[in-house]
């Protein structure tokens, strides 16, 4: 993650937002692993960009990773996205003359209003100090539509191989109706700001975990007797899990058919990285964000109440100016203790 680690800007927050792929699919994937990961990738990005772009109106960036396993190697196929908070302004700081003009424009700067930085923020109904960056709602079901589009795509091209048990999918009515339970269904997503004390480089560690090695780690194999493998996994299906584990034994067989499972088509990328952080768009891209952060860190800020004349020491309200009473305050644990407890997200798995 050390070439990652040079895509954070200062001052920024972070997201880390999680893509599910519904386990229904999970088999279709095993027969297509290179289309359907490809579908994955470009469904989470295309859905990303548009709810940032309609929502937030921001160049969107995201760097992603492809994760297949949970804690029983069983297969879970997801996308971990490392995304910014903000980005330059899709409104402002964009040309304003046309093509036309341009020819008669001897500084090309002329057709330019100053750039933005926006920052995502909840709508007005919500509390405006937390962090926020898009709807979820809106996010799972881009991301439904756009997957299913594509998913249609591939088998109107031909591009998915359906043979054995699943030779009936090639008729395309068939098709339609084995795929109508999917755009019923709520699909998955999962949006993670770090904790409080937390910094971007804690993210990015945790992530890097997800780069190498396989799905399990040996401290997590218990014992091999008999043909029979044992190894712990954690107990729970909800988003957090539990702290506690269990014991599972499998034949080895059917052990090294589930890790089997989890390796790679040969050669292919499972980072990625879109938008901003793109190759094609990150040099530009960077370097017009510090441009950006560096207007608005210069920017006078506004004199807190506390620094005011008229200010008598106690906290008030902004519209009635009635004093506010502190009833409890509870500072947010950090990263690390947040991905040690049985608080911690669903997409977490330590090996």
């Amino acid at each position: 993650m050390d070439s990652a680690a040079k895509l954070l800007l200062p001052g920024i927050d972070y997201f880390q937002v999680v893509f599910t792929m519904p386990d229904k699919l999970s088999s279709l994937a095993l027969g297509n692993r290179r289309e359907i990961f490809d579908l994955l990738f470009r469904s989470a990005w295309h859905a990303l960009k548009q709810v940032i772009e309609d929502e937030q109106q921001f160049e969107a960036a995201a760097s992603m990773i492809l994760h297949l396993w949970n804690q029983h190697l069983e297969s879970h196929i997801h996308l971990h996205a490392f995304v910014p908070s903000g980005g330059p302004s899709l409104t402002v700081g964009r040309p304003t003359a046309d093509a036309s003009c341009r020819s008669e424009c001897s500084d090309e700067s002329s057709l330019k209003v100053p750039g933005e930085w926006k920052t995502a923020r909840p709508p007005v109904h919500l509390r405006q100090d937390r962090l926020w960056l898009v709807d979820a709602d809106e996010l799972r079901l881009a991301f439904r539509t756009e997957f299913l589009k594509g998913l249609h795509s591939l088998h109107r091209r031909d591009k998915l191989k359906l043979t054995g048990e699943w030779r009936f999918l090639r008729q395309t009515a068939a098709f339609e109706v084995w795929l109508e339970p999917l755009e019923e269904k709520a699909w998955v997503t999962f949006i993670q700001a770090s904790p409080e004390h937390s910094s971007p480089e804690h993210v990015l560690r945790y992530l890097a975990r997800y780069l190498t090695g396989g799905p399990i780690s040996d401290r997590r194999l218990l014992r091999h007797e008999d043909g029979r493998v044992t190894f712990l996994a954690r107990t729970g299906t909800t988003h957090g899990g539990s702290d506690e584990t269990e014991a599972v034994e499998v034949s080895g067989a059917e052990f090294v058919r589930r890790w089997s499972l989890f390796i790679f088509p040969k050669g292919y990328t499972k980072t990625r990285r879109y938008g901003g952080f793109s190759n094609y768009h990150r040099k530009r891209y960077l370097l017009e964000c510090s441009e950006l952060l560096s207007v608005v860190a210069d920017k006078p800020v506004a004199p807190d109440v506390t620094e005011s004349a008229e200010y008598d020491g106690e906290r008030r309200c902004p519209h009635c100016e009635t004093p506010l009473l502190c009833v409890s305050a509870t500072e947010k644990s950090s990263w690390c203790d947040v991905m040690r407890s049985s608080s911690r997200p669903g997409w977490y798995d330590d090996g």
